[in-house]
């Protein structure tokens, strides 16, 4: 270990580091039990290699589940998921933690700390509070509201609050941020007299357990285990997934238990359960930067069910082993069980969920009987978030004052198409040329292509427009892919390494053309990088040039009809045109939806949902 470059390596992770270099004896217990260590060896292994200088030895860390059954079958009890999550934080904080997959998750927790979608809601005289969570209240928001009302049966003054418990930040390493923002959440709640915060999420629970405090934490399902709940009795066997991030919530595990064998159904156990459970594949957002080995704990799981029906009370493992096997929330069987046990009850997906939570948050802010409301303002660091929030509201802001001043200073005679298209005309076959082969260059020298396509819709229209430039664009991807392919593969293959780029390596042997079309279709890669990619792969270069070229047209149609009309809606002229460019780019831009909502329907009824 280099011990130069590790000196001022945060305390938390130097004290882990310590721990395990004395503790951990190369056993291999934990070895037996995880795909990340069997990848990268025992946690000695991966600690004497630790270079805090060299990003690749702490981000590795990203991969682990931190789901910390390492931890329950080390004979040493060593703190092992401990130690991987301060990895991360250490990775966040010399910058090497922030990586483009983890966006969507980052956005995700945004918004649930967001005006938009938190709600307080407390009582006269409130105690006690429900936090459902993000989850939960997207994809089953009647769950939501039925569980909220079994509990004002017994406490008419519980009140309820739609926030986020910041889990996806404290995963991703982002720690000061999470106790930012936990702690002004934490301190609201404590300062109007809230002593009870009931949990319906097991992150939840995690996160007030670890961060609340002048706060009890206890589970909505231990609650309604020890109330007088009436439950409509059905038969049938099925199996309970415990999430593993309350793996020693003995309490809360039976609870669970306990109200299911009230109505009257078997619960047997698999190999792993209560401490020893699995991670269902969501833990630690692994899914995001390696899905292979998220997918190796919901292969196990399905092995392990068996056939019988999956029970679990953490709503984001539902969605992740319901692609396995047949899997249901706690609250589908409590509220409806003859419909569940059959099959036929469902949680929303994406982005029917976003839309849930705020059909629920309007249903209670309608609601009455509550004297406190409050919608969450406040932002940790603010000043290092307000760019990325306020970037739409700016560009907006751009195009309005560009109208304004274009109308005002009477510079809507410059603004004539008509001239620019004739002066371009004037240049005779050289000006596409031109145009083709800029567009043709940007893809090779990783130029953005958005700009260069408005200026084609602009001086070509609509017509020539599209002609041009989805030759040009064929054209750079094309070279891009040969380069890679014949002049300098090898180059390309360092930059192109990692889990993400093996995997599409792998799609593209077993499906060949069709991982173009749909990667052009649906952007999960970068553009200029894709086209590099795809070189090093085994498909052909006329299948490449031809898919692309295909799929490519839609998005290049709907910006350069758009792209046509920008200068009529800078100077305030709203023609049939523009309209039509701007429907068409929402429509391409609803693509990845459309697919992914498809795609979780598709999972759903695999699975026999």
């Amino acid at each position: 270990m280099n011990t130069c470059s590790n000196n001022n390596i945060r305390i938390g992770l130097q004290d882990q580091m310590a721990a395990t270099l004395v503790g951990c004896t190369n056993c291999g217990e934990c070895i037996r039990e995880c795909a990340f260590l069997k990848k990268y060896g025992t946690p000695k292994t991966i600690v004497g290699i630790i270079d805090a200088s060299v990003p690749i030895s702490l981000k590795r860390s990203f991969e682990c589940s931190l789901c910390g059954l390492c931890s329950v079958v080390c004979p040493e009890a060593l703190d092992l998921d401990g130690l991987f999550l301060e990895m991360r934080r250490e990775a966040v904080e010399r910058g090497y933690g922030n990586y483009p997959e983890h966006n969507p998750l980052v956005t995700y927790e945004k918004l649930g700390t967001s005006r938009r979608f938190s709600l307080y809601r407390l009582p006269e005289e409130c105690t006690t509070i429900f936090f459902p969570g993000c989850s939960l209240s997207g994809t089953r928001p009647d769950g939501v509201s039925k569980v909220f009302a079994e509990l004002q049966k017994n406490d008419p003054n519980v009140g309820i609050v739609f926030d986020c418990c910041l889990k996806p930040s404290q995963t991703l390493g982002r720690e000061q941020y999470v106790n930012g923002m936990f702690e002004e959440m934490n301190n609201w709640l404590v300062q109007r007299g809230v002593k009870e915060v009931l949990v319906a999420c097991p992150n939840c629970q995690v996160m007030f357990d670890t961060l609340g405090h002048g706060l009890q934490v206890k589970t909505v399902w231990e609650r309604l285990a020890e109330s007088g709940l009436l439950l409509e009795r059905v038969s049938g066997t099925v199996t309970v997934h415990d999430p593993c991030v309350i793996r020693d919530a003995q309490l809360v595990h039976q609870a669970v238990r306990n109200l299911l064998q009230r109505q009257g159904l078997a619960v047997e156990e698999m190999p792993h359960s209560r401490i020893n459970t699995v991670c269902c594949g969501k833990g630690g957002a692994v899914d995001m930067i390696n899905p292979d080995l998220a997918t190796t704990w919901g292969s196990l799981r399905k092995k392990e069910a068996n056939g019988r029906r999956i029970i679990t009370y953490c709503a984001a493992c539902v969605q992740e082993l319901g692609g396995h096997t047949p899997t249901n929330h706690l609250v589908d069987v409590l509220f409806a069980p003859e419909r569940t046990l059959a099959g036929k009850k469902k949680g929303a997906c994406a982005p029917i969920t976003y839309l849930n939570r705020l059909r629920l948050k309007r249903s209670f802010k309608n609601k009455e009987g509550f004297t406190v409301t409050r919608e969450r303002t406040f932002v940790a660091g603010q000043g290092a978030h307000v760019k990325s929030s306020l970037t739409p509201l700016i560009i907006l802001a751009l195009l309005v004052a560009a109208v304004a001043g274009v109308q005002l200073s009477g510079a809507t005679h410059y603004l004539q198409q008509e001239k620019l298209q004739a002066l371009i005309s004037s240049y005779g076959v050289l000006a596409p040329a031109m145009y083709i082969l800029i567009y043709a260059l940007a893809p090779v020298l990783f130029l953005p292509g958005l700009p260069i396509t408005i200026v084609g819709g602009i001086v070509f229209g609509p017509v020539w427009g599209v002609a041009y430039t989805i030759t040009g664009a064929t054209i750079g991807a094309s070279l891009a892919f040969l380069t890679a392919r014949y002049v300098a593969r090898d180059w390309v293959s360092s930059k192109l390494s990692g889990p993400k780029w093996e995997k599409l390596d792998s799609e593209v042997a077993q499906h060949g053309w069709k991982v173009v079309a749909f990667t052009r279709l649906i952007p999960v890669f970068p553009f200029n990088l894709l086209n590099y990619a795809f070189g090093l792969t085994k498909v052909s270069f006329i299948q490449y040039a031809v898919t692309s070229f295909v799929c490519m047209l839609p998005a290049c149609i709907a910006f350069i009809v758009f792209s046509s009309s920008l200068l009529g809606l800078i100077k305030g002229k709203v023609s049939p045109t523009a309209m039509l460019g701007i429907g068409m780019i929402v429509v391409v831009s609803l693509i990845p939806a459309i697919y992914r909502k498809f795609k979780g329907q598709q999972v759903v009824e695999a699975s026999g949902e």
